[in-house]
């Protein structure tokens, strides 16, 4: 292949990316009324407020979750994460009404369902046939042992609310953008970055952090309006420098 070749082969694209309020969108027009329909609406909620993998959410245990401080353990002894890393994942801030939602789902599972540390978070649904007539019944105490049904539960609430359908890695993207509006230094997106499991931010800025072509847009529309803070800033700094020069030349006993 000639070099014109390659870099058009090569060239990355831009991808589709869910916005947060689509998301939202979608967690609200779910259903809540079924243990199931809970379930499933819940396990949307917990993959936007913590950005895990659906690998990993299958595998889950109750004991993993800590509602109260506001984070997840992802302990690669049990839980199927990726290059098998173990790592903390505090809730990101996507609204209270999101956490709301899976901490609701924790207590019920642990308050009206009595179950244990070790039982799932996410359980299979239990499905009974009699006279090749199969319906649901509640839950069973398994895991699920593919992220297959995650997905599936994902399209459907998508298409429900007639949106297009996004995977729940796609929610990965998501954050990492909202991640570049709310950081305002280096340790902040570090911060972010590592609540994702990733080592190395420029994992997250290379594999996630493409800005979207309209928010490019905006930013360099943006760009085009005197920010007076900024100038303000300049400012500030000129006259400290101003001031430091000035002692330095002073003399001795001044």
């Amino acid at each position: 292949m000639s070099e014109k070749e390659v870099r058009i082969a090569t060239a990355r694209r831009e991808t589709a990316v869910p916005t947060l309020e689509q998301i939202k969108h979608v967690i609200e027009t779910m259903p809540n009324h079924s243990a199931i329909e809970r379930r499933n609406r819940s396990l949307i909620a917990f993959t936007l407020l913590t950005g895990a993998r659906d690998s990993a959410i299958a595998s889950m245990k109750l004991k993993h979750i800590d509602i109260i401080g506001n984070s997840v353990f992802q302990d690669a002894r049990e839980v199927n994460t990726k290059f098998s890393k173990t790592f903390t994942t505090f809730f990101f801030p996507v609204g209270d009404h999101i956490q709301q939602i899976v901490n609701d789902w924790v207590r019920y599972l642990k308050e009206e369902l009595l179950w244990g540390n070790d039982d799932p978070l996410f359980p299979k649904t239990n499905v009974m046939g009699e006279d090749r007539i199969f319906k649901t019944s509640g839950f069973k105490k398994e895991h699920w042992s593919t992220a297959s049904p995650i997905r599936t539960i994902f399209r459907d609430a998508f298409e429900a609310a007639d949106l297009t359908y996004f995977n729940p890695h796609s929610f990965r993207k998501t954050l990492v953008t909202l991640g570049q509006k709310l950081c305002q230094s280096p340790e902040e997106f570090k911060s972010w970055s590592q609540n994702l499991g990733h080592d190395d931010v420029l994992t997250t800025l290379y594999s996630y952090g493409e800005v979207q072509q309209h928010r490019q847009g905006e930013i360099i529309r943006q760009l085009k309006i005197p920010r007076a803070s900024g100038n303000q800033n300049a400012e500030d700094i000129t006259r400290v420098v101003m001031k430091v020069m000035a002692e330095q030349n002073s003399p001795i006993g001044v």
